[in-house]
């Protein structure tokens, strides 16, 4: 079937995969056309779903396809066909931004010619068939490195959450009418300063110097 169409010159053949490492996933899409490559696009992001990368380089991989004037037919070979369905998927999900843009540049290229189609293969990877074997190999065989690791930890994220809301917290209470006013001590027994501070997702009270906390 792939012989069949490759070597036609209307025909193009989209092949898409993606993968994950260490919470950056990579998209990778190869057009062919009369059994040649035509392009080769990778993309990196953060903080992204398997899905939503399957279904980006799918965009990708079509946006390249219909960009030929000649092309009326284009095969989608990929090993997340759940992905695909999502384009054709009229219920609310988080994939709407993704599968809007795909269904709008397919809609100019039946709009183009009302003879022109578009096929969804699968190909499990387990399968192991040539073209999608090397996009496979490329998905994985990238290493990117963040320039600040620390930075894309969930963690990072809500220390720098409840910093700005401690902060936020500091700058209230200085302000506040009623510090002093029989509200909160700004001093414990021992005369040691207190502070506020995050520890497992509450907001507590702690004097410097003293080991034990006092709840807000």
């Amino acid at each position: 079937m792939v012989l069949s169409n490759s070597f036609l010159p209307q025909s193009t053949l989209v092949i898409t995969n993606a993968s994950i490492k260490h919470n950056i996933a990579t998209s990778i899409s190869h057009v062919h056309i009369a059994n040649y490559p035509l392009t080769k696009t990778i993309h990196h992001a953060l903080f992204v779903t398997s899905t939503e990368a399957e279904l980006f380089a799918i965009r990708c991989g079509i946006n390249q396809a219909c960009s030929v004037n000649s092309i009326s037919k284009i095969i989608v070979v990929t090993n997340s066909i759940y992905a695909a369905k999502k384009i054709f998927d009229s219920k609310s999900h988080p994939y709407q931004l993704h599968s809007a843009a795909i269904l709008s540049e397919l809609q100019r290229f039946f709009n183009s010619n009302l003879n022109n189609s578009i096929e969804f293969w699968e190909c499990p990877s387990c399968l192991k068939w040539g073209l999608h074997l090397n996009i496979d190999k490329d998905s994985k065989s990238f290493h990117p490195t963040p320039s600040y690791p620390s930075k894309i930890s969930w963690d990072y994220c809500k220390k720098i959450n409840s910093n700005n809301i401690i902060n936020l917290w500091k700058m209230t209470f200085q302000a506040s009418d009623g510090k002093g006013n029989n509200f909160l001590d700004l001093l414990d027994d021992d005369y040691n300063p207190i502070i506020t501070s995050y520890i497992k997702g509450g907001l507590w009270l702690q004097a410097f110097g003293h080991s034990n906390s006092l709840c807000a």
